[in-house]
């Protein structure tokens, strides 16, 4: 089967293993620097990264990496150069699955002049920085990313699309493995890790027979609300959901490949009107057969309400005022970094392109000093803390 991502059969195959190793990643989280490392090759650099970045904060974590750059760097962008990258806001501003690279954030003219390229960037080859955003809450995005170095060239159309082949995979293995929060327990057994998970998860083995389930798990299949079980086997109170369920389960018993192309998700809407998704994991291959050998099962299940995030304070304050990207990336440097030389300075920009976007800002916001537009930030992010 052709795909413009590719151009043999081999380049298809390589593709087919790297997603397995992402999935094999649920399981053991050790295997992600290796993953990342051969997702930098794939869509072509020297280094990728799983991060997150507040952008009301302008701060971030680094939860793995491929490794293919100096430690220093890495702890230079997390403790200084998060608050000066042009990207940040403009990262959290993308939608789950979208995929961005720096000149769809803004100008690379206007890159090239900023502080974070000159001192973070630059020293170090890089060129661009391709990402995808994996998951959001109301406060951050966690972010699949890769380098690209002056030899790999900015990112063109070909590495955007291999970054789009791989979000819906890392988000997957991330969600339903809760990979991100699991550094500290990697030596629990199978059970254990999903007995410790507060949404419902269970292991199904052949034909829908439950196998393990914790705590939230017998909670809602003893209420019969979404799922339920007959004869000790799992099932869905929506006749639909029931039989697309059963389908998906019988093919999670010959293997990865068996799903084909209807993924692994089941997103419906329950009768009291909650949207819901249930998530199965094949443990059919690789090191998900032997963790989950001792229950015989062949899926992890994952039921969960699709909740809806709050937005966070940038985003809110963005679309109460109509605010442009670029007003918007002037009003949090001004509250992170102070005045109009300052903001110029850390964007890269002239002090006269800055004074005129506070004017438009006073205009829009009806404030009159900058001392204004601080509290009015302030104001936002307290009215969203919960």
């Amino acid at each position: 089967m052709d795909h413009p991502a590719f151009a043999s059969s081999q380049q298809i195959e390589d593709f087919s293993a790297l997603v397995s190793d992402i999935y094999d990643t649920v399981l053991d989280t050790s295997g992600w620097p290796r993953v990342l490392a051969k997702i930098a090759a794939f869509v072509g650099g020297p280094a990728a990264a799983l991060f997150s970045k507040n952008a009301a904060a302008k701060t971030g974590n680094l939860y793995y990496d491929s490794g293919g750059m100096e430690e220093g760097f890495k702890r230079l962008y997390f403790e200084k150069y998060v608050k000066l990258d042009p990207a940040t806001t403009a990262h959290y501003f993308m939608e789950i699955g979208d995929v961005g690279a720096t000149d769809d954030m803004l100008a690379y003219a206007d890159f090239v002049e900023t502080r974070f390229y000159r001192e973070w960037a630059m020293p170090q080859g890089l060129v661009d920085f391709i990402s995808t955003v994996i998951d959001k809450s109301a406060s951050s995005a966690t972010m699949l990313g890769v380098f690209r170095s002056a030899s790999d060239g900015r990112a063109d159309e070909e590495a955007r699309l291999r970054v789009r082949l791989l979000s819906p995979h890392v988000r997957r293995a991330v969600l339903i493995g809760d990979a991100l929060n699991q550094k500290a327990s990697e030596a629990m057994a199978l059970g254990e890790m999903v007995d410790t998970v507060r949404s419902s998860m269970m292991l199904v083995g052949e034909h829908g027979r439950i196998v393990h389930a914790n705590v939230a798990a017998h909670a809602l299949i003893a209420s019969g609300s979404v799922i339920g079980q007959v004869g000790g086997r799992l099932t869905a109170r929506d006749p639909d959901v029931a039989r697309e369920l059963s389908l998906l389960l019988e093919r999670c018993s010959e293997g990865d490949a068996s799903l084909g192309d209807r993924g692994v998700g089941i997103p419906f809407l329950n009768s009291d009107g909650t949207r819901y998704v249930i998530n199965l994991l094949p443990l059919a291959s690789g090191a998900r057969r032997a963790a989950s050998a001792q229950f015989a099962a062949v899926a992890m299940v994952f039921v969960h309400r699709a909740d809806l995030p709050a937005p966070a304070a940038p985003e809110v304050i963005a679309k109460s005022f109509v605010l442009t990207p670029s007003e918007l990336r002037v009003l949090l440097a001004v509250v992170d970094v102070g005045g109009v030389g300052e903001v110029a300075e850390a964007l890269g920009i002239a002090e006269s392109t800055v004074k005129f976007h506070l004017k438009r800002l006073f205009e829009k916001t009806g404030t009159h000093r900058q001392a204004d537009l601080v509290k009015l930030t302030a104001g936002f992010s307290s009215s969203l803390v919960r």
